[in-house]
């Protein structure tokens, strides 16, 4: 089973995207454009590999397009790319909601006693079978609006959670050489965050990140790749550990863009 899953992706991957993908990417997401070809090639492959095996939803009256698929499967494949991937298998459906959301929180205090609350979300990760998103803030990305925040990385980085098996909420990077590194320095960024939100200190990281480590790692995720130039200067460490483990260098690509933008003026 194996072998012959392996063998359709890597046939899906090989047929050439629709010719008006790379034009649409290029318009709404704008990571994908800083992409030289080569990784943009690879990037549209593991696309429709997601597109075939995941089913999308939308709902609260939302229309689903082949666009909206598009934008959504491809910033996730952002987190897979030049990485050996199970292309999130636990992930069944993704559910695309055209605004923020209410969910109900159910939650056990600690003499047992069970509460329930309404929250306005706009993207949650569930352990098994769906991500859930907001179209709107999707949008709003795409505009350039949100500096810093993606929440379809987000989501998906929690994903990793799950598809590579890691501790508390932190996937463990393949490479067993990089494991201890990585946990140092994840353990000692968090822990720095956490002490700074509770002394109420402003913070570069998006004080939602001292939460718990799974949404430390979702978070540096996001900023890693919408802000990477200002996360590399401000906390170089935790940018060489994604670095390594994402296997791409966003701020170099941000830089070259820079450069290249400044020399066209």
């Amino acid at each position: 089973m194996f072998f012959f899953t392996n063998w359709r992706r890597s046939r899906i991957r090989s047929r050439p995207p629709p010719a008006e993908w790379a034009e649409i990417l290029c318009r709404s997401v704008p990571y994908f454009r800083l992409l030289p070809e080569q990784d943009r090639t690879e990037l549209l492959g593991h696309t429709q590999v997601l597109i075939r095996e995941k089913h999308f939803e939308g709902c609260g009256g939302l229309e689903l397009t082949e666009e909206m698929r598009l934008i959504i499967a491809a910033q996730a494949c952002i987190l897979v790319l030049h990485r050996k991937t199970d292309y999130f298998p636990k992930v069944q459906s993704i559910v695309v909601y055209p605004y923020a959301y209410v969910a109900r929180r159910v939650e056990t205090d600690e003499s047992g006693l069970v509460h329930e609350e309404d929250e306005i979300r706009e993207g949650e990760s569930w352990e098994r079978g769906t991500v859930v998103l907001s179209w709107d803030e999707i949008a709003r990305h795409s505009r350039g609006a949100g500096r810093g925040r993606n929440i379809i990385l987000h989501e998906f980085a929690h994903q990793l959670d799950q598809e590579l098996g890691g501790a508390a909420g932190v996937p463990l990077p393949p490479e067993r050489a990089q494991r201890a590194d990585w946990a140092r320095v994840l353990g000692e960024e968090y822990d720095r965050l956490q002490e700074a939100v509770e002394r109420g200190r402003r913070t570069f990281l998006d004080p939602y990140a001292a939460t718990d480590p799974a949404e430390f790692f979702a978070v540096v995720t996001e900023t890693f790749f919408e802000r990477p130039v200002d996360l590399r200067r401000r906390h170089p460490e935790l940018y060489g550990q994604l670095k390594a483990f994402y296997r791409q260098d966003p701020a170099g690509l941000f830089e070259k863009a820079a450069k290249a933008a400044g020399k066209a003026d």
